[in-house]
């Protein structure tokens, strides 16, 4: 693995400072993890993050990670990754998942893992990313809070077209927000793997209209707690961030927020060295 921008939690610049609580708006008291969302969502988390584990996602998978424990190349691992969600998921196999002429005229069962982070990269405020922000809401409890505008009113037109895109992304789709519990649950697997002693990535986002953000506090007067949205774009590339904004946000993001890095699968999605990670308070350096 290469051309990561790693610290250690031991040297992280992440502050000591009094810690921000996790609005009552931004989250949901259900999840489906090991950890409340109030707690994983809030700034205290970033400062000191825990692993975190979807339901029964383990346990149910787990003779794919006892078969991954012996082998020794991560290139080969992704294969055996993607050859054992082809299994699991009959990707490829429409009839044996029960695609017929007969279970309606909406046929999505070319809709899988692959396709939805295509779509997030490709278009993050599209079908493909409304699914992947409704399986963050549900995995993790924390709540979208932008999608083609802020989603501040659950009776406003935009909610609703967030909500109808969720939905046509997973009608009639072969299971994919276990595909996604799988691909987590994979990416936290081989970074505790390839870099066990390590708890944080720093990242950088470009990002325009700061103001717009959701301030929580400040740290310093260009060390903002901000409220993120529940899933977002990030890159180890400084340079290139700049390209998607006129501010430059810098933080130190938890390993266990990772839900795709680049290089985690074999020679796809590697375009924008591009990070998915999963939102909350996080303290921030504002650079241009």
């Amino acid at each position: 693995m290469t051309d990561y921008h790693i610290t250690e939690h031991r040297d992280s610049k992440v502050c000591k400072a009094p810690c921000a609580s996790l609005p009552m708006f931004a989250y949901t008291s259900l999840n489906r993890c090991n950890v409340p969302a109030y707690i994983l969502g809030s700034h205290t988390y970033q400062q000191h993050p825990i692993a975190l584990s979807i339901d029964c996602v383990t346990a149910l998978h787990h003779d794919f990670f006892n078969a991954l424990a012996n082998i020794t190349s991560k290139e080969v691992r992704a294969l055996h990754f993607h050859q054992y969600m082809c299994s699991a998921f009959l990707l490829g196999k429409s009839d044996e998942a029960g695609f017929t002429p007969q279970t309606g005229s909406i046929k999505r069962d070319k809709a899988d893992y692959l396709r939805l982070l295509r779509g997030w990269m490709f278009n993050a405020e599209g079908v493909e990313a409304a699914v992947m922000k409704r399986w963050v809401e549900s995995r993790f409890g924390l709540l979208t809070l932008n999608h083609n505008g802020l989603l501040n009113n659950p009776n406003c037109i935009i909610n609703r077209a967030y909500q109808s895109d969720y939905v046509r992304g997973l009608y009639n789709s072969n299971a994919l927000e276990a595909q996604l519990d799988l691909l987590y649950t994979y990416c936290q697997y081989e970074l505790q793997r390839i870099l066990p002693l390590n708890t944080h990535y720093l990242l950088y986002r470009g990002v325009n209209h700061l103001e717009q953000h959701h301030k929580i506090g400040n740290i310093s007067d260009n060390q903002p707690l901000l409220l993120l949205n529940n899933l977002n774009s990030f890159t180890s590339d400084r340079d290139f961030s700049g390209t998607f904004g006129d501010v430059i946000l810098e933080t130190q993001v938890p390993y266990s927020k990772i839900l795709y890095f680049p290089e985690l699968l074999n020679g796809v999605l590697k375009g924008e060295n591009e990070y998915l990670v999963v939102g909350g308070i996080y303290q921030t350096t504002i650079t241009r």
